[in-house]
């Protein structure tokens, strides 16, 4: 597994600015789970990443979100297991 930290930088005020995501690296960098972090501090967990898409895409890797092909707004970090498992059973 890899984990990765998300960082959405925007003013919109009721969007999420962090997504920590844990990829599958050996299931086509699927997401297994994720979860939203707004700005207010709420979290919101995501045990099935793809349950309503119609196309199931892989997460882009850590180098891919820092070279701003998402946009300038992205920018992401690896993270720890432990740091995601410690936000996600927060």
């Amino acid at each position: 597994m890899e984990y990765i930290k998300l960082f959405w930088n925007h003013n919109l005020p009721e969007e999420l600015t962090v997504i920590l995501y844990e990829v599958n690296i050996e299931n086509e960098r699927l997401a297994e789970r994720s979860i939203d972090i707004f700005r207010n501090g709420k979290t919101q967990n995501i045990s099935d990443f793809y349950a309503n898409v119609v196309e199931a895409l892989p997460i882009p890797t850590v180098k891919t979100f820092n070279e701003k092909m998402y946009g300038d707004e992205f920018t992401a970090c690896a993270i720890t297991k432990e740091e995601f498992e410690k936000v996600w059973e927060a």
